[in-house]
């Protein structure tokens, strides 16, 4: 194989290995962010129970406010009934003391509602700070792993742009700046194999004037459909 085409050949699998590296990075952050993710929407929901809690009290509050006006309407009932004289005046205060106790008992029952809703919403937070120590117990564990797998990357990524960078050092810069000029638009598919004499970048049928020059690889053939450069698999039939 043309030397030339050699070193490209080379580059084009190593700049594919380093573009490697980004999506590989991106999936273990991904897993990373997944798990903080849910720790923050369970921050978020407990703060949200935390807030209605407290409104829910303080319904409670002012429920226990009316209970006590309504034990003073029933105590003020209870007084004036021995001063009224006429029937008309003990119907009048016998139905304000019913509709006191009505509301007294209403009221009552209110609070109840309301401190059940409450023991319910404090279950649903304690359940939630459970979910959130496990979360956090896995994401130490990913941390650890994730740290560990970050770093064989980094050491793995060192070793291919130092064989990048020597790479460089020996070829053509004329060669290279018409790869750079193909990787612009077909990325890593800049250089690709000639197989059953198609082009493996665009997959079109070579005529057999280009596939015989590809085969000899004395000179850097690029692809008549295409445009990328072409090489030979040394296993291919």
């Amino acid at each position: 194989m043309n030397k030339y085409l050699e070193q490209l050949v080379n580059l084009s699998q190593i700049d594919k290995k380093i573009d490697s590296y980004a999506p590989r990075i991106e999936g273990i952050n991904g897993e990373l962010n997944e798990k903080k993710d849910e720790i923050r929407s369970i921050d978020e929901q407990v703060e949200t129970i935390e807030n209605e809690i407290e409104e829910l009290k303080t319904q409670i509050s002012n429920t226990n406010a009316h209970i006590v006006e309504f034990n003073n309407k029933i105590k003020d009932a209870s007084k004036k009934s021995g001063a009224v004289k006429t029937e008309k005046e003990i119907k009048a205060l016998n139905l304000e003391e019913d509709l006191a106790k009505d509301q007294l008992e209403a009221a009552n029952e209110e609070i109840s509602r309301l401190e059940r809703i409450i023991d319910v919403k404090h279950t649903s937070e304690a359940e939630l700070k459970e979910k959130k120590l496990e979360i956090e117990a896995s994401l130490k564990e990913l941390e650890n792993r994730v740290s560990s797998e970050l770093e064989e990357i980094e050491k793995d990524r060192s070793k291919v742009y130092a064989q990048k960078d020597s790479l460089l050092g020996e070829m053509n810069q004329k060669v290279l700046t018409f790869y750079e000029k193909i990787r612009k638009w077909a990325k890593n598919t800049a250089v690709v194999p000639v197989k059953k004499q198609a082009c493996y970048g665009c997959f079109m049928k070579i005529n057999d004037k280009t596939y015989s020059n590809v085969i000899k690889s004395e000179d850097i053939v690029t692809c008549p459909h295409c445009g990328r450069i072409l090489y030979k698999e040394t296993n291919e039939e």
